[in-house]
């Protein structure tokens, strides 16, 4: 299990393999690219970005103050991060809402994820959320137990089980076909009676519907609202439902695949990702930031950036309450690069410690400290290495950017990449 979604990522390299057959070059929802080697306009590290110009234009309205994080039930494996971190980092204090991935979508059903990271595992003491060790007998351990710990400490924390993901978004499809009995087994299983009180909800992370991720799927442009209405149907007004999706929004790609405006009334809101627009799945570059706020002169593909995406679904008539402003709290990176700024080529991807090309923000900060910005967002150079990564002062930017859009909050992927004191959610307001 502990490789199965890493960073939810090996995303479009592992895409171009499998969609070329069915949607080739529309994989990424590419209209067009830029001169791969066009160099941005970039600035220092120390300088003020003035990235979010353009985009903050929009004269401010309320905000709302959601702050979700992801907890990934694979932590608890090679990254040793568990439930009881969210509370010793501090993020507990600062979270709204838990979103734990992921359960699986198999044979048109929701299914758990990993039963022993889930709910068997046996916490010690030292290792459990509020010091009592779990007992040999007892009916619920794991993350789902530490989970129920943790919201007796913070009584208004949420927890909605996010299901599919990157790896595990393929069952869709199959789900599509009847979704009133895939709504039926997700109720089902988010509501198990020995769990029930854990979870306030269900988060689909389809990637990508009507459309290719790892896997290609043909279910049409309505089937992922009509899957979303049979689970508000099941689930009713008084449980979460809402839905990680693309933020591609370039000209035909994958916003334009679905009706995300007519399922909007289904949803308490959306999560749209917006990161790894860029990375070494392009191994040879150019390299560009992987969650550029704004566009930026060359930037690889128009429409790959965090306003294009906002303003696109804002654009469909989707209220900006509905929408979050989604953050990395992890780099991608090349190595092979000689060019400081952006739109360098390289070689491949850059060493990571769980997967080549991707690497932690508390790593980051000390093994790659930023050299520049650009976007609204940081890159480093660093010997032949070369990352692009949010920090403080970057989220910074990005919340004044999300307050002037009105959005609904902000959503980070995902809470381990963060340090031991929680630097990056700290400076989320």
């Amino acid at each position: 299990m502990t490789g199965i979604h890493r960073s939810r990522t090996r995303l479009k390299a592992l895409a171009a393999t499998a969609c070329a057959g069915a949607l080739g070059a529309a994989l990424l929802g590419v209209a067009g690219t830029s001169p791969a080697g066009a160099t941005p306009a970039a600035v220092p590290a120390a300088a003020t970005s003035a990235a979010t110009s353009a985009a903050t234009e929009a004269v401010p309205t309320a905000a709302g103050d959601k702050v979700v994080g992801y907890f990934t039930n694979w932590g608890v494996y090679d990254r040793d991060y568990h439930v009881k971190d969210v509370e010793t980092s501090g993020s507990a204090d600062k979270l709204t809402h838990i979103n734990y991935a992921f359960g699986n979508v198999q044979g048109g059903k929701c299914t758990i994820g990993d039963s022993y990271a889930d709910h068997e595992q046996a916490y010690t003491a030292d290792q459990s959320v509020d010091g009592v060790a779990d007992t040999w007998d007892q009916e619920l351990r794991g993350n789902f137990n530490q989970l129920r710990k943790l919201k007796k400490l913070h009584p208004d924390l949420k927890v909605i089980w996010s299901f599919g993901g990157w790896s595990w978004s393929g069952g869709f499809a199959d789900a599509a076909k009847n979704p009133a009995a895939f709504a039926e087994s997700c109720y089902d299983l988010v509501e198990d009676p020995r769990w029930a009180d854990v979870f306030d909800g269900i988060d689909i992370d389809w990637e990508y519907p009507n459309a290719c991720g790892l896997t290609c799927d043909t279910s049409g442009r309505d089937a992922y609202g009509e899957l979303l209405a049979a689970l508000r149907a099941k689930f009713g007004t008084g449980n979460l439902i809402t839905s990680a999706i693309t933020a591609d929004g370039s000209d035909g790609g994958k916003i334009d695949a679905v009706d995300y405006a007519g399922a909007a009334q289904y949803l308490d809101w959306y999560n749209p990702m917006t990161y790894d627009f860029f990375g070494a799945f392009a191994a040879q570059g150019p390299t560009a930031p992987h969650s550029p706020l704004t566009s930026y002169p060359g930037i690889p593909t128009e429409g790959f950036d965090s306003d294009a995406a906002i303003s696109k679904l804002k654009g469909l008539g989707i209220p900006p309450e509905k929408l979050l402003l989604g953050i990395g709290f992890y780099g991608r990176g090349w190595t092979g690069v000689t060019q400081a700024e952006p739109g360098g080529t390289a070689t491949g991807a850059a060493p990571g410690t769980y997967e080549a090309g991707i690497e932690d923000y508390k790593v980051l900060k000390d093994s790659c400290p930023v050299t520049g910005t650009v976007a609204g967002t940081a890159y480093a150079h660093c010997g032949s290495d070369w990352w692009s990564y949010d920090t403080p002062a970057t989220i910074a930017t990005k919340m004044e950017y999300k307050d002037q859009q009105g959005l609904g909050g902000t959503f980070f992927w995902e809470l381990s990449g963060d340090t031991s004191d929680g630097e990056l959610i700290k400076a989320i307001n």
